[in-house]
């Protein structure tokens, strides 16, 4: 009996360390204060600019959790709000919303074909890379290179990042030079097709 207790703790302790350090049970009771922003379950942002949280990987999320509460990554309307929280709090939090269901956008028709272009193969005359290479074919994202899942997120979320790399307000994280040099590249119409496209892309 004590062998099966022990191989199951293992099991258990394998798999935890397989999906990350957090507790999703334990995020979920510190994800209430969340949803008045990012909607339950961090699904249903109540603005457009807003980010959904979930299933974007829980390394990502994480890392932004920990940027945010920093200060290395300001977000005005997240003052305060991670203040206090311990390091696993944060990957408690991380892993509840990377364990939710991502609902998918409506994608505007008469952007995808570009925005699909943009995605798959890039712009071989600027030099911008296709999305897919770092965020999977169907968007679902890199979570061992911390990449985020984009298929289902908020289009205006999307372009409004992108844009905040181009000009240079986001420009922490370890994958922050990368996405800071393919947005130099990018136009405002080719960030608004790509972000329309990824917000519908499954």
């Amino acid at each position: 009996m004590k062998k099966l207790i022990a191989g199951v703790v293992l099991g258990v302790s394998l798999t935890a360390m397989a999906h990350g350090a957090g507790d999703p049970q334990a995020g979920e009771q510190n994800a209430a204060v969340c949803a008045g922003c990012h909607g339950q379950a961090g699904q249903k942002p109540i603005m457009g600019s807003y980010p959904k949280l979930s299933g974007l990987g829980e390394k990502y999320l994480y890392n932004q959790l920990v940027a945010i509460q920093t200060g290395d990554r300001a977000i005005a309307e997240m003052t305060g709000i991670l203040d206090g929280k311990s390091e696993q709090e944060l990957r408690d939090l991380a892993a509840y919303f990377d364990d939710q269901e991502m609902p998918l956008s409506q994608a505007n028709p008469d952007l995808i074909e570009q925005g699909a272009a943009l995605y798959r193969g890039g712009n071989m005359a600027s030099g911008v890379p296709a999305c897919a290479g770092c965020h999977s074919p169907q968007g679902k994202g890199n979570e061992p290179g911390g990449y985020p899942r984009l298929s289902g997120q908020n289009a205006e979320y999307i372009s409004k990042q992108l844009k905040a790399y181009r000009g240079g307000e986001r420009a922490t994280g370890s994958n922050a030079a990368i996405m800071m040099d393919v947005a130099a590249k990018l136009t405002d119409a080719e960030i608004e097709a790509v972000a329309n496209y990824v917000s519908g892309l499954h």
